[in-house]
């Protein structure tokens, strides 16, 4: 079954059906109409039905679950301190760190004015600092499939009460290699449960993981599956690899304060290409797999602030950044999967608002763009990048010509010996030490036997001593 893409076009959340407490906290965060993604799957969630929803990033696909999980969940809610009360009824599975941390804030947003406890869990900080709030009880937990499983042997978590199961970007969970895990997670599980199941792409894994888990789903698609969005101005630039660099710093520098979100494909290039950027006068920071938490938070908090121009990422690390208003990514790299660039330029266009997505392309990555094409079903226009000249560097407060002329005046000038010999030497203290050297004349020069005059004197024996003469 499926849903008419323009079937709800002028509704507000009143006409979903929300409570009084929702639409409170709605209001307060500045929400007024729904998008399409939620006018759509939050009347469905409510039905009970299990939902398989196509959404990309910035559709605000997140209420679109978060809001009617509140509502369902409170005949739920206690004001009791007794964890027994509070046992977890939602669980919300994300691929990142990240992610999980932006969904779980979106839903104590909107659970503001109602008595219901969420918690996030993920790895990468120590798992001590989250148990005692887990003890206490929460209805509503966003997990790394990974550190929930770290509880769940650690006996830290129950999950024999899950009423609502949400594996949000699915697809990205099993590029990462996640079905091992999910499968262990939902062995855990009542059998009977409601599942929503949220991917920016349908491939056919996820077409099989859906009829794994999901119990006659509704299809739900805001968007053509596996499209770009159309708000979102696509480039091309062809350009030798070595090239890149030079001309990723003169984009950046072409749109001045203007910042993006730079991918690349490694961890080693992320932060190679962070320091050059920054060698170079353009503010830049990198997040990837191998920086702490805290350094990853501290360096989105700054781009999110503006501290910083642009922000090199690898496809993991940037999943589930939620910028407002970016209005730009670029593609340093071209992903070797295809519905990786659908996600990549997903971070910019977000909500509505216009966004650049440049991609720039080697001839080692021709085939990586034809697959990509072949995927959102559009031909991109494509030019020949301008390489800016290398330039030599001026000191500061000299310009360039001056240098040039410098520099053609010293080569001009031919070298002299001269004037390193009439370079004086320094004089020592001591006047012995200036004067030439006299050989010691008691020293008599060898006769033509080659034997010396000079009579040996007598050495002492050994052991015997020397002779007595008589």
């Amino acid at each position: 079954m499926s849903v008419d893409n323009n079937k709800l076009e002028n509704t507000n959340f009143e006409s979903l059906g929300l409570v009084p407490e929702l639409l409170k906290a709605l209001e307060e965060s500045g929400y007024t109409t729904p998008t399409p993604i939620q006018s759509q799957a939050i009347p469905l969630v409510l039905q009970g039905r299990d939902l398989m929803a196509g959404a990309q990033t910035g559709t605000g696909k997140t209420a679109a679950f978060a809001l009617p999980i509140l509502q369902k969940l409170l005949p739920y809610a206690s004001s009791s301190a007794s964890p027994a009360r509070h046992p977890v009824r939602a669980l919300i599975l994300t691929p990142t760190r990240e992610l999980a941390i932006q969904v779980e804030e979106s839903v104590r947003t909107y659970a503001k004015h109602v008595p219901l406890r969420s918690l996030v869990v993920f790895g990468g900080v120590d798992i001590k600092t989250q148990t005692p709030t887990l003890r206490t009880g929460v209805e509503v937990l966003v997990a790394t499939p990974g550190r929930l499983l770290d509880h769940v042997e650690q006996r830290t978590v129950q999950l024999n009460q899950v009423q609502i199961l949400v594996l949000d970007e699915a697809d990205r969970m099993l590029d990462m290699g996640f079905m091992p895990d999910l499968k262990r997670i939902l062995a855990l599980l009542p059998k009977q449960r409601q599942n929503l199941m949220f991917s920016a792409t349908f491939s056919n894994d996820i077409k099989r993981l859906a009829d794994d888990f999901l119990t006659n789903p509704v299809l739900v698609e805001v968007a053509r599956s596996n499209a770009a969005a159309e708000n979102v101005e696509q480039k091309i630039y062809r350009v030798a690899q070595h090239d890149k660099h030079a001309v990723l710093a003169q984009i950046l520098r072409d749109n001045g304060d203007s910042q993006a979100l730079v991918f690349t494909k490694t961890k080693l290039t992320t932060g190679r290409l962070a320091r050059q950027l920054q060698r170079e006068g353009i503010n830049a920071d990198a997040i990837h797999g191998d920086k702490t938490q805290l350094e990853r938070m501290q360096a989105l908090e700054a781009f999110k602030q503006g501290k910083i121009t642009a922000l090199i990422a690898t496809d993991v690390a940037a999943r589930g950044l939620d910028i407002d208003q970016l209005p730009m990514v670029i593609n340093y790299e071209m992903p070797s999967a295809p519905e990786d660039y659908v996600h990549r330029i997903g971070r910019t266009g977000r909500a509505g608002a216009s966004g650049i997505a440049i991609s720039l392309v080697s001839p080692e990555e021709e085939k990586y763009l034809k697959e990509i094409e072949k995927l959102i079903k559009l031909e991109i226009t494509k030019q020949d990048a301008i390489v800016p000249e290398k330039e030599a560097r001026a000191p500061r407060g000299s310009s360039r010509a001056s240098v040039k002329e410098n520099r053609e005046e010293k080569e001009s000038k031919p070298r002299s010996h001269t004037a390193r010999n009439s370079i004086s030497k320094k004089k020592s203290g001591d006047d012995w030490f200036d004067k030439p050297y006299v050989p010691t004349g008691n020293i008599s020069a060898p006769d033509q036997s080659g034997r010396s005059s000079n009579p040996k004197g007598e050495v002492a024996a050994l052991l015997g001593g020397l002779r007595r003469q008589s």
